[in-house]
């Protein structure tokens, strides 16, 4: 292994296909295209999911400009990242799950507060708009290390 964090799935292989242990490809040609056809019909599910948040948003009667203020409001949880990577991980992670949002989508549609329902929506917009484009929970290792894999330029690729 080189260094970079992988995620592990069943018999020793990555989500990638090779095999930790030995970094061979252990996927057939077939398998890979089967597995990029996978991943392109998981990331528009989110998109659709963006796509929903946003349509509800719009029938909340709320003013966009509170959209337009919180759309990117989770993201300031790239500041954990100031304390290090795994400091980093549990701040950003904490604000790109669906578990809270759900909750006050859940709360604000019981107690029939608009304001709640329209933050919940935005929020939730927000996680799945990142899904859609490939952005996941981060693994402590490093920011471009996440659930979904390695995100931006390979290493090798970069310049010197």
């Amino acid at each position: 292994m080189t260094g970079e964090a992988r995620t592990i799935g069943s018999a020793g292989s990555d989500l990638s296909g090779r095999n930790s242990l030995s970094g061979q490809n252990n996927l057939s040609g077939q398998n890979l295209s089967g597995m990029k056809s996978l991943d392109l019909i998981i990331r528009l599910e989110w998109a659709v999911v963006a796509a929903v948040a946003i349509v509800f948003y719009a029938w909340s009667g709320v003013s966009w400009w509170l959209f337009g203020l919180l759309i990117l409001a989770p993201d300031l949880s790239m500041f954990g990242y100031l304390g290090g990577p795994r400091t980093g991980a549990i701040a950003y992670n904490a604000l790109h799950i669906l578990i809270v949002p759900v909750l006050l989508l859940l709360v604000g549609y019981l107690s029939g507060h608009a304001v709640a329902i329209a933050v919940a929506l935005t929020w939730i917009a927000h996680i799945a708009i990142d899904r859609a484009l490939g952005y996941g929970l981060k693994l402590p290792a490093g920011f471009q290390d996440t659930h979904l894999g390695r995100i931006g330029r390979k290493r090798d690729e970069l310049s010197p």
